[in-house]
């Protein structure tokens, strides 16, 4: 096995690749058969690349693409693709992240969000705390009036196992600043087409 390859830039982890190895076996598998041969090295860059997140810096992320800019009204980025793993049972979730947020001088690029969205989301995560956790980078960070997230999101742990239920979704939100007045949070939900009161 070829401990240096490479995947992202990041040396695959020898000690990663050895575990997905004894679980293979442990399952009552051949992880030398032919099918099973490069599955802990593939594994294991597979969950390198899923953990990424938690060697990047959602805060330099922002403030590389930060502009002075007077613009004062609602900026909305939706529909932004989000996969994450479960904390509880290493189990995909996935769907969709709504940011919103009120400029109080500074902008940010918008591919940021996304960026941002996605730093957190490849970490070990439950829903909730991963929607607090962009809400306050984005908040800390650039400062805005108010900031807004809503993420839609379907949990294989709860498809696959558990109560499995293959139609559930799981909405979580959370508002800060001028997106606490109603009127405002209204006007958020009705451009990402959510009702959520």
């Amino acid at each position: 096995m070829n401990y240096l390859e490479e995947f992202g830039g990041v040396a695959v982890n020898e000690e990663i690749e050895k575990s997905y190895y004894e679980i293979l076996d442990r399952l009552g598998e051949d992880p030398s058969r032919e099918g099973l041969i490069k599955t802990p090295l593939r594994a294991a860059k597979a969950m390198q690349f899923l953990t990424s997140g938690y060697g990047m810096d959602p805060i330099e992320i922002l403030t590389s693409a930060m502009f002075k800019e007077e613009y004062s009204e609602m900026v909305l980025v939706k529909e932004i693709e989000l996969y994450s793993l479960c904390e509880h049972h290493i189990l995909p979730f996935f769907g969709k992240a709504h940011i919103g947020y009120i400029p109080n001088g500074h902008i940010v690029g918008l591919s940021k969000l996304p960026r941002v969205v996605d730093v957190f989301a490849r970490r070990l995560q439950v829903q909730e705390r991963l929607t607090h956790e962009i809400l306050n980078c984005i908040q800390s960070t650039i400062q805005p009036l108010g900031a807004a997230i809503v993420i839609e999101a379907r949990h294989m742990c709860m498809m696959m196992r558990g109560v499995q239920k293959q139609n559930s979704v799981t909405t979580t939100s959370a508002f800060t600043g001028e997106f606490r007045n109603e009127e405002t949070r209204s006007e958020f939900l009705n451009l990402i087409g959510t009702d959520l009161h």
